[in-house]
């Protein structure tokens, strides 16, 4: 579809296949936020990103000089020396080595083994806690539920998005608006397998008695978990000696470690939004900021201490089976990415979705928007960075909302949703850094491609190897004829648990928070159920789960997901979107610790009805 010069389009086809024209208000404040207009490449070493297969024929029209990743150089006359190393390389002309192109060259497709078809649990570990957890799931906790899901047979553990959030109160509880989400958030280490946690005798057992009796209250108190744990890590702090392994940390880590960790102290004395600080501290590279650096040296080096141990527990809590992370699509227009990467953000506008079948009004998420061709004139560094952190230590990455790689829906704030517009982005570009981290890492990719996917789009991600996301609510066909690149599950976190729609108390919980629930939707979540269970009206949710499950099984897709909530057979959802603050969004646990959870005979049930996946040879 057509794009204006800043990639802006001025109609789009909505849910119901209708097309809308945007409004010329909107086109008018989203091209004043991105500024000017890119100008376009006038020869090969104007481009800025140049994306090249391994093997590709790249004739140059003058002699150059390519940088390879590790800095080291080979001249070229005529053409570009193959197979190039994956990865991101620098093409200069010979006549101006001050100007580079950034050089990807990609795999093609990302990381996916030949013939796939495994299961797998999806958590929310905040809400996975166990007996020794202080008010939440923590890495420890992660850990034994790794090590249980193998005892299964399952393999691999989809979890919530772990990523940072700012160090305060009141804590920010959606694991979907994150700080950063390079880095990690302290709630989830537990604190007495940190080395010298022992040593600290009375004060650790009077923390850890406090934070345990938070298990009692199945509403989750990230407030005092913060403080309990926060309390900890200071006593742990003021004792360390050192560490070869912490020096090589921050080392690897390199500005972006720092600057994230000076956001932290920077947060501590001015407050949670860096667009109301001082003015002079509102950007990363100001000199005051840079000033601060020596005055909090200790303060910085607390932070940045923190992520060392968060991960080194996440790295040994992934070694028995295969971690899949979840990647928001955004970050807090608060945060510390957004502080760090300000000059490529459009500052007044925030992300979305336009109406469609199951949101009549659209959605605004309330992130802020990389500009497009800002962020190619980065190199793509932000991209490149984010995605790098989170597979480095992970088995698979789930993108929420994977059409964002396409195109992003706009909305001029203090507009509703609905007056947004599309946004496009370089896809192919990004695609390929996609392609190489994955492959670096060996992890497999999912995109999740649900609400209003635009033609082609599902079809370009299946030629890359991401595989596509498909829940039981919204498919048209029975699960045999899902496609195979795919995961495949129930429902997701922002959507009604299996047990929630089959005893109806998911649509009663919408009611009770004034959450205006869609009883048609609810009406046709329900049959669906029945129709791929062959189950009756009055079959008890057990019947249910078991022959879902079972059909579930059946799919050719490459991955199944079976929830904990169903593993517990929990009414509630984790999130309830439309809910306004009525509904404990992101705080609720499990209404069985990990050690019920682990000595229950459902899961079992579940697992051995999956374990048959691992027997069914006729998939190919």
């Amino acid at each position: 579809m057509k794009t204006d010069a800043w990639g802006i389009q001025a109609e789009y086809e909505d849910a119901a296949g209708n097309m809308r024209m945007v409004s010329k208000q909107a086109l008018t404040r989203i091209r004043a936020a991105m500024g000017d207009s890119p100008s376009p490449a006038l020869s090969w070493h104007n481009e800025q990103v140049k994306v090249l297969r391994q093997n590709e024929l790249f004739t140059l029209p003058a002699d150059a000089v390519f940088m390879f990743e590790d800095g080291s150089t080979a001249e070229a006359e005529n053409q570009l020396p193959r197979p190039l190393p994956i990865g991101y390389h620098r093409l200069m002309p010979a006549s101006n080595p001050e100007s580079f192109v950034r050089v990807i060259v990609t795999p093609g497709r990302c990381h996916l083994p030949e013939n796939l078809h495994i299961w797998g649990w999806s958590a929310q570990l905040y809400a996975t806690r166990s007996h020794e957890s202080w008010g939440m799931g923590d890495l420890t906790d992660l850990a034994t539920l790794t090590r249980w899901a193998v005892s299964l047979g399952a393999q691999l553990l989809l979890i919530n998005p772990l990523h940072a959030v700012p160090p305060l109160v009141p804590q920010e509880t959606s694991p979907y608006s994150p700080s950063s989400r390079r880095y990690l958030n302290p709630l989830y280490l537990r604190i007495e397998d940190l080395p010298g946690a022992q040593k600290l005798g009375h004060e650790l057992s009077r923390l850890a008695t406090m934070g345990r009796a938070l298990n009692e209250d199945r509403h989750i108190d990230r407030d005092r978990v913060y403080h309990f744990k926060q309390e900890a890590l200071q006593l742990l702090w003021n004792s360390f000696a050192g560490d070869e392994g912490f020096v090589r940390f921050q080392s690897a880590g390199g500005r972006s470690l720092r600057q994230y960790a000076l956001h932290c102290c920077l947060v501590e004395r001015y407050g949670a939004d860096w667009r109301r600080w001082p003015a002079a501290y509102r950007h990363p590279d100001s000199a005051e900021a840079k000033r601060v650096m020596p005055a909090e040296a200790d303060r910085i080096t607390f932070h940045m201490w923190q992520q060392w141990l968060l991960d080194q527990q996440l790295t040994g809590a992934a070694q028995t089976i295969p971690l899949m992370h979840d990647l928001p699509i955004g970050f807090s227009p608060d945060g510390a990415d957004a502080w760090a990467w300000q000059d490529l953000l459009a500052a007044d506008m925030t992300v979305g979705a336009p109406p469609d079948l199951f949101n009549a009004t659209g959605q605004d998420w309330g992130l802020p928007p990389f500009i497009p061709h800002k962020l190619r004139a980065a190199g793509y560094q932000p991209f490149i960075e984010t995605i790098r952190s989170i597979v480095r230590r992970a088995g698979g990455l789930r993108i929420d909302h994977v059409m964002g790689l396409f195109r992003l829906w706009w909305v001029p704030q203090g507009s509703p949703p609905k007056d947004g517009a599309f946004v496009r982005y370089a896809a192919e570009e990004l695609l390929a850094i996609l392609a190489v981290e994955s492959a670096r890492a060996q992890a497999i990719i999912v995109g999740e491609d649900l609400g209003t996917v635009e033609n082609g789009v599902r079809e370009i991600l299946a030629e890359q190897n991401v595989l596509s996301y498909r829940l039981l609510w919204f498919e048209d066909q029975p699960p045999s004829q899902y496609p195979r690149k795919a995961l495949a599950a129930v429902t997701t976190h922002d959507l009604p648990t299996l047990a929630g729609i089959w005893t109806g108390a998911d649509l009663e919980s919408q009611r009770m928070c004034g959450a205006k629930p869609d009883e048609q939707a609810q009406k046709q979540f329900r049959a669906k159920l029945m129709e791929t269970s062959d189950v009756e009206a009055t079959s008890d949710v057990e019947e249910v789960m078991t022959k879902t499950f079972s059909a579930l099984a059946e799919s050719p897709c490459a991955v199944v997901m079976a929830d904990l909530e169903a593993a517990c057979a929990v009414n509630e959802r984790p999130n309830m979107p439309t809910s306004g603050g009525a509904y404990p969004n992101w705080s609720l646990a499990l209404p069985c610790s990990l050690e019920e959870l682990i000595a229950a005979e459902r899961p079992t049930k579940l697992a051995e009805i999956l374990n048959r996946r691992r027997m069914d040879k006729s998939v190919t």
